[in-house]
């Protein structure tokens, strides 16, 4: 997410804002040729969004992004690139981060993750998890930049309501992320929120939930080694530091994780660091990678060369890539590019609805 390195400059902070609004747009992956995109090429979907960050996937197959400059829900046909607002008038960013920065269904409602709008970032308006009820009528269920500031976290913070970063149903409620806490929140359907398990300076941003299990990418501190970038998994249920494993680890700066067909998972590497540099400073540009999780915790990189990107999510063997700088990037064949032809004779579906993240089952 982008931010001017001025007003930000805690090590905590650091890796949710490395798609710096400093860097210039630069052309991302290599683009593709409709249906003879070889699997892992990726081929420019969509482009013109404004502040896009994180996105879902929603009843109707569609990708659904938020964009935190304009306040806007933006829908997309994974197939054809067209675009409709599907909802606006939420919170915008006020500071190059923030406003609306991720969106989640439950069944057919859907519901958007709005951060940095508050009176720590000189706002007033509301950091927490809206039920979108119309095109531009919305309710908070959950305030959850005032939980932060009455609950603030045992590391070090200069934002008293934190900057949550990803939004992940579960059955009963939701887990957020905060990156700028260090922790993880738990938040009921009805809005009572409490910690779920707070980290060090790990910088935690995407998530993803199977079989019980919180699957967590972080992004790691100053200066972003690649050891750093990890992606770890705990219980959903009453997890203690002592029950977080290391599942892969080797490339910086990891901002998602998203499984795939066949119950395959993967992540996303906003990019390589310039090293040692100042909070704030980008990535290096066309650095990141859509990359598979091995089971020997290592990563296979399935697609290089893209221009900050944040979010990741998969409709069957198709990725849908999400980049700071307004665009999707669509990559076919993610299964067969990372060597799996899909078990079940190929008859295997996406895992990334699973009842224990859609909540509804």
């Amino acid at each position: 997410m982008g931010i001017k390195r001025t007003l930000f400059h805690a090590a905590a902070l650091a890796a949710l804002i490395v798609p710096s609004v400093l860097v210039p747009s630069i052309a991302g992956a290599t683009t593709g040729h409709g249906t003879d995109t070889e699997p892992g090429v990726a081929e420019l979907l969509v482009s013109g969004l404004e502040g896009a960050s994180g996105g879902g996937i929603g009843p109707d197959g569609a990708l659904y992004v938020a964009e935190g400059t304009t306040g806007d829900i933006t829908r997309i046909d994974p197939r054809t690139g067209d675009t409709s607002t599907f909802a606006t008038g939420l919170p915008k960013a006020m500071i190059g981060l923030g406003g609306v920065i991720d969106v989640a269904f439950v069944g057919e409602t859907a519901y958007a993750l709005v951060t940095v709008v508050g009176p720590d970032a000189g706002g007033n308006q509301i950091d927490g998890i809206y039920r979108i009820d119309g095109p531009n009528t919305f309710t908070v269920i959950a305030d959850l930049g005032e939980y932060s500031r009455t609950h603030p976290p045992a590391t070090e913070y200069f934002l008293d309501r934190g900057v949550q970063f990803a939004l992940q149903p579960v059955r009963g409620g939701f887990l957020v992320s905060d990156g700028h806490h260090n922790r993880v929140l738990s938040v009921s359907r009805s809005g009572e929120v409490s910690e779920l398990i707070a980290f060090g300076n790990i910088v935690p941003t995407g998530l993803a939930v199977a079989d019980k299990t919180v699957y967590l990418a972080e992004a790691g501190p100053v200066p972003h080694n690649p050891a750093d970038g990890k992606v770890v998994s705990f219980p959903l249920r009453n997890p203690g530091t002592e029950d977080v494993t290391d599942v892969a680890s080797g490339f910086s700066l990891l901002v998602d994780v998203e499984f795939g067909r066949c119950g395959v998972l993967y992540a996303l590497s906003q990019g390589d660091s310039p090293g040692n540099v100042p909070a704030g400073s980008p990535a290096l540009p066309n650095s990141g990678e859509l990359l598979r999780v091995n089971d020997d915790g290592t990563f296979s990189v399935v697609t290089a060369d893209l221009n900050l990107p944040t979010s990741v999510d998969f409709v069957r063997d198709t990725a849908l890539v999400v980049t700071h700088n307004g665009e999707v990037w669509k990559i076919r064949g993610v299964s067969r590019a990372a060597g799996d032809s899909g078990r079940k004779g190929g008859d295997c579906r996406g895992h990334d609805h699973g009842a224990d993240e859609n909540g509804d089952s």
